[in-house]
């Protein structure tokens, strides 16, 4: 029995088990579920699986709507899912990914008993000792959390984030679920997949970890008010440490102007091109200084304060970027505005992540097109964003691995270039951009840096200078005493071992009717043996059980749609 059978065998499990398989066969992806090799423990499970089929209502819809509306339907984990698929079209084409960012994370809310029920076991003390005043009434409800407005003993009025309740038991159960179906695909699809299912699921399992963790969020927020500490153009807002705990997130409340409301910022009196300017630097500062950004601004998380100041709230989705990546990424910013192809296929060819069957003249073709793509181009008319995207194509149309912040990276360039240019037509995200990659770059070149490089690879050479030996006699000690061991694994033989199986069972089950017919026919040209309506019944029952046996065989040969 697969690992997908295997796994949290308690009878929750196996009614969300039957329930991701059906809705998955009632969006009309069974025939995935085939190439997954569980079509027979299907078949099986037939009484299970009767009332599911394909919704005949959703057949005129495209495969990726219907990817959506199941993903939906499936709840909090896999709309989770959804949405980082969304970000990565190195795994699902653009089709696929554009059709996720639709995905809706919107539930009813949970009613407020069962929220004070939360509160009440995080801290072991009723809301009330807390907070002097708690709104019944949710300002926000997600499918992990709910946000209520209150106010602190000490009269700070907060926002109140709460997980609801019972969410972790079944994002537990579906991660096991994804770590199955992520098993059986690498099992039966091989070297097909240009990335590893399992890996994807494990990543997915430490992000929405982290985001039912709120005082993960809470030291997050913390560390992006350190960031910016002392910045009067951007404002982080506080946390309440003793309010917050793994389910409870208390922060303060923010009273602004959401960035999508001009009007209301026009009548304010507020600098809508100064709002853009520090805007962008905010982004571009936590991008390239920092290594950790805001994941997700779009203009319900922006809110702008007196004196044009930016504030970003809601930062349970957030990106990192380690500095060895920081400078890469610069390093290609830099080559594509300068027009510079050769610096940009060098950076990529001894980046050290090309595959090895990776086709050099054609990916230096594309570059080069790429590049000339903006070569007459204006500077101020250069979408960063979108410039970031079209280049995150080309890594996936040759099979480049890269980062998955890079494409959130990319993403959210470009929601703040779509505000920025909606607060001021003129503005230019490439003008904010440039100082910050000199910047980079000067600083990569710096002697102290230089020297920081050279003594890790002092360290790291060092390191492989010492170990050398031991690992050579070690090797060649294996090898004396006849133990050295090369393991090698084969993929994609599972399913046509299955295959073999079900062709052999088949055959001996023909032999075993073929002699069933022949042994009857020669046990009916004799009189032995008692008679029935004049035949011998030993004969009469060896036709009887070799007809049974027929039509069980053709009826499976039929059903398996395989003559």
């Amino acid at each position: 029995m697969p690992f997908f059978f295997r796994i949290n065998r308690n009878i929750r499990s196996i009614r969300r088990y039957r329930q991701v398989l059906g809705v998955l066969i009632k969006y009309g992806f069974g025939h995935f579920l085939e190439q997954l090799g569980i079509q027979h423990y299907l078949r099986r499970g037939r009484r299970l699986f009767r009332s599911e089929s394909a919704d005949r209502s959703v057949e005129r819809l495209t495969a990726p709507e219907r990817l959506r509306l199941a993903l939906e339907e499936l709840g909090p984990t896999f709309i989770k899912l959804g949405q980082l698929l969304s970000s990565r079209p190195d795994i699902l084409s653009l089709e696929y990914t554009r059709e996720l960012r639709k995905l809706q994370d919107r539930v009813p809310s949970v009613s407020i008993e069962a929220i004070r029920e939360v509160i009440a076991a995080e801290f072991g003390r009723p809301a009330e000792a807390l907070f002097a005043e708690f709104s019944t009434e949710p300002l926000a409800a997600a499918s992990i959390a709910q946000v209520h407005r209150g106010r602190l003993h000490s009269g700070e009025e907060v926002v109140i984030k709460v997980r609801r309740p019972q969410i972790t038991a079944l994002i537990e159960t579906d991660i096991d679920i994804l770590e199955g179906l992520a098993n059986l695909l690498e099992r039966h699809l091989g070297e097909e997949t240009i990335f590893d299912p399992p890996a994807l699921v494990k990543e997915f399992r430490r992000t929405i970890e982290r985001e039912l963790d709120f005082n993960r969020e809470r030291h997050t927020i913390d560390r992006f008010r350190e960031n910016f500490a002392g910045l009067d153009k951007v404002y982080v807002p506080r946390t309440y440490p003793e309010c917050c705990g793994e389910t409870v997130l208390t922060l303060e409340f923010i009273d602004g102007i959401k960035v999508s409301e001009i009007d209301l910022l026009r009548q304010a009196g507020y600098d809508l091109p100064t709002i853009a300017a520090n805007g962008a630097d905010a982004i571009l500062e936590q991008i390239l200084v920092h290594g950790l950004f805001h994941g997700d601004p779009h203009p319900g998380n922006i809110f702008i304060l007196p004196d044009n100041v930016v504030c970003f709230i809601d930062y349970g989705m957030v990106g990192r970027l380690d500095q060895e990546l920081t400078y890469h990424l610069a390093e290609i910013l830099t080559s594509i505005l300068q027009r510079d192809i050769e610096r940009l296929v060098s950076v990529l060819l001894y980046s050290g992540d090309l595959m090895e069957d990776i086709r050099r003249p054609e990916l230096k073709k594309a570059v080069s097109d790429f590049v000339d793509d903006y070569y007459e181009v204006p500077l101020q008319e250069i979408r960063a964003g979108r410039l970031l995207i079209e280049f995150v194509e080309i890594l996936i149309q040759f099979r480049i691995p890269f980062s998955p912040d890079l494409m959130l990276l990319s993403k959210t360039l470009l929601v703040m270039e779509g505000i920025g240019r909606q607060l001021d037509p003129d503005f230019n995200m490439v003008v904010h951009l440039k100082p910050f990659m000199h910047r980079l770059l000067k600083e990569k070149a710096a002697p102290t840096n230089l020297g920081r490089e050279g003594v890790r690879l002092a360290r790291a050479y060092g390191a492989l200078v010492r170990s050398l030996p031991d690992d050579l006699k070690e090797l060649i000690t294996r090898v004396n005493r006849n133990k050295f061991k090369i393991d090698l694994e084969h993929r994609g033989l599972d399913r046509l071992i299955t295959d073999l199986d079900k062709s052999s069972n088949r055959l001996s089950f023909s032999m075993l009717i073929a002699a069933l017919i022949v042994g009857s026919s020669l046990v009916m040209q004799t009189d032995k043996g008692p008679l029935l309506f004049g035949f011998p019944a030993l004969g009469i029952m060896g036709y009887s059980i070799a007809a049974v046996l027929g039509l069980w065989l053709a009826v499976g040969i039929l059903r398996s749609g395989r003559l």
